[in-house]
């Protein structure tokens, strides 16, 4: 059988944008013939959601949603992401989905609340596992920090679970995969399952993800490496459970994974705020010449413009550097010089200034 990863870049609180992408994507994976689909964590509301998870309304348009995506689901098994509300709480889950009915749902048992993470703010803690079948081979859901303890992998495993699917929102931080790779080979020695590693890409406010999903089998072998910091649908064929190698995309050097990273937090946070574009000062150093290139290679030329504002300390060679920068990435420039503007605030406040 084939399975799908759907790297895909989400916007918090868009539920019917993220619905239909993630409708899209099934749509896609069913026609190169696979038999399910895997999204990363919380996909249908976008993560983090924080204060939108204590809004009622906003529980009951996840729910609303939800049911809208299954109806459309036919032919393929769906594992999406999503905020759960039931009696007794409110859950971090992942519902599994088939011809246009949700079958079982997952609740994390593991929330992290350190760092960028305050999820026992929102949410309860699960405890149990979630075994579901598909051409014969069952599958286990985790989500995201349930495997970086052991707990809650061993548990998928005892309940009959051949293949460990993990639905992550992991955010980018420098050789973080080193990391994921560390972590979910030990939850293989534990467990010997093969694991699919299905993460969130794109910017939301200050965190970017950097999406870079993967398979390893049960000898903890890496078998297939998808693209880092952009959209992608991964494809992924399993015999008996385990997955035959295929595409193994390359690992980026830092400096251009850290720049990857820099780009897509700026085109995300302009985009998905619905910014025009960005107003740039230049000073003809190298910190804001970076910062100039970023923001064009993030959001084009056409979105930034650059403005010098020099004064009587500001050296010729800093206003040639600025100008030249501009013109040489093709964005509006312009000169406002401050000098008059700074003496005239001085004799503002000179009878102040005595001693």
């Amino acid at each position: 059988m084939k399975l799908a990863i759907a790297q895909i870049n989400c916007t918090v609180g868009d539920l019917a944008g993220n619905a239909a992408k993630i409708l899209d994507f099934a749509d896609r994976a069913r026609d190169m013939g696979a038999a399910l689909l895997v999204t990363p964590e919380l996909a249908l509301s976008g993560y983090p959601p924080e204060d939108l998870l204590l809004r009622e309304g906003f529980h009951q348009a996840c729910k609303s949603a939800l049911a809208n995506l299954a109806e459309k689901i036919t032919g393929i098994t769906l594992v999406v992401g999503h905020p759960h509300l039931v009696d007794s709480g409110l859950y971090n889950a992942a519902s599994v989905i088939r011809d246009g009915q949700i079958i079982a749902t997952y609740h994390k048992n593991r929330l992290p609340n350190y760092a960028v993470f305050d999820e026992q703010r929102y949410f309860e803690s699960g405890t149990d596992p979630c075994i579901f079948d598909v051409a014969g081979t069952k599958f286990g859901i985790n989500i995201c920090a349930d495997v970086w303890e052991e707990g809650a992998a061993t548990r998928a495993r005892k309940a009959g679970a051949d293949v460990l699917l993990v639905l992550n929102a992991s955010p980018y931080h420098m050789d973080k995969q080193t990391l994921r790779y560390q972590l979910i080979r030990r939850r293989i020695s534990e467990t010997g399952m093969t694991i699919v590693y299905a993460n969130l890409v794109g910017g939301q406010d200050e965190l970017v993800f950097d999406g870079a999903s993967f398979a390893m089998n049960n000898k903890g072998e890496l078998t297939h490496q998808f693209d880092e910091f952009s959209e992608t649908l991964g494809l992924i064929e399993l015999q008996n459970g385990m997955p035959v190698a295929g595409e193994i995309m390359p690992r980026q050097v830092l400096q251009a994974s850290i720049y990857r990273a820099l780009c897509l937090g700026v085109q995300d946070y302009v985009g998905k705020n619905e910014f025009p574009g960005v107003l740039l000062g230049l000073s003809g150093g190298v910190d804001s010449a970076l910062t100039l290139a970023i923001a064009v290679d993030a959001l084009g030329a056409g979105k930034v413009r650059a403005v010098m504002m020099p004064s009587q300390y500001t050296a010729d060679i800093s206003r040639q550097d600025a100008h030249m920068m501009a013109q040489t990435l093709g964005v509006r420039y312009s000169e406002f010089p401050i000098e008059p503007v700074f003496d005239q605030f001085l004799s503002t406040l000179a009878d102040e200034f005595e001693v």
